[in-house]
């Protein structure tokens, strides 16, 4: 059966405009991304096999192009649609943290940095330069390492904290095992950072660690 058959408040798109896109599932979401199926599947049934294909919405979400095109019923238009939407959400959360106080709306800026950090298969470090009303300036990624760890160099951040002119800062690093939980190698460069930050009147206001299901906050956990 076509969805346009189907009762008005289980098509996907009638429902989200009805009850908000939260309440819909990851393939009725997908199906309104993708708009139509192909030869004898509705855009529903399309949608299910690229998640079973895919093993999630967010493996398909992180798929590069070649992964991406080879699926049927996708090709590069649909690639490049969805990079720009993907592009709109980061800008989105980056004004906001650019009018808000990114310490205080700990959500958005934590949505924001997994975004941002979350599919590297390898560890990035990144600073979130703030204002003095811990507004951002300016998303930062300074060094790339391996799967397990990251070359860090205290004097490379206090450059870039200056060239910012900074107030404040929120570091954040990715896991590419899905474990954020802190490392005493993670702890103790954090720990040297604060301190070499601390000369220039620069706070150290979190350090984040980005995983697979969930973050870990140093500020919340008392790591800081």
């Amino acid at each position: 059966m076509a969805i346009k058959d189907w009762p008005a408040d289980e098509r996907p798109r009638e429902k989200l405009l009805q009850h908000g896109a939260a309440i819909l599932s990851d393939s009725k979401l997908l199906a309104i991304f993708l708009r139509t199926g192909v030869t004898g599947i509705s855009a529903v049934q399309l949608a299910r096999q690229l998640l079973e294909q895919f093993g999630s919405l967010r493996s398909l979400l992180d798929a590069d192009k070649k992964q991406f095109c080879q699926q049927h019923g996708l090709g590069p238009a649909k690639f490049a649609q969805l990079q720009a939407v993907m592009e709109m959400s980061r800008r989105h959360m980056a004004s906001t943290l650019n009018h808000g106080n990114a310490f205080t709306d700990t959500q958005t800026t934590q949505l924001f940095l997994k975004q941002r950090l979350r599919a590297y298969p390898y560890e990035v470090f990144a600073c979130l330069w703030l204002d003095t009303k811990h507004r951002m300036i300016a998303f930062e990624e300074l060094f790339r390492g391996t799967i397990d760890s990251a070359n860090i160099y205290p004097r490379e951040v206090l450059k870039q904290a200056l060239y910012h002119n900074a107030s404040a800062v929120i570091f954040a690093h990715n896991h590419p095992s899905g474990n954020p939980e802190a490392s005493q190698a993670d702890i103790a460069i954090t720990q040297q950072l604060t301190k070499a930050l601390k000369l220039v009147d620069i706070r150290v206001l979190d350090h984040i660690i980005v995983g697979d299901a969930k973050n870990v906050s140093f500020s919340q956990t008392g790591q800081l």
